[in-house]
């Protein structure tokens, strides 16, 4: 386990609203950093996306640095541009 992770999970157990905070964040850095990692392994720009997806660029960076509040359907057709699948799973 990293210095981090440790760091991470000794916070969590002593603050309870870092917990929190920080799982729901977490969950929407991993949703824009999966979308970003998928568009640099296609070789495509944010300014590429955008095109397709006839937004802006600005537009693309907000939804890979901060994926809060995101509609399903923007994600799909993010999705769909990337030639990817968009699953949702509830666990």
């Amino acid at each position: 386990m990293s210095d981090l992770q440790k760091y991470i999970n000794k916070r969590k157990k002593s603050d309870k609203e870092f917990e929190k905070n920080f799982d729901a964040g977490y969950q929407e850095f991993k949703i824009g950093e999966i979308l970003k990692q998928a568009r640099l392994e296609k070789g495509l720009t944010q300014e590429d996306i955008a095109n397709k997806l006839n937004t802006k660029k600005s537009a693309i960076s907000r939804i890979e640095n901060h994926a809060q509040d995101i509609r399903l359907s923007t994600l799909q057709n993010f999705a769909q541009t990337l030639g990817k699948e968009l699953r949702v799973e509830l666990v």
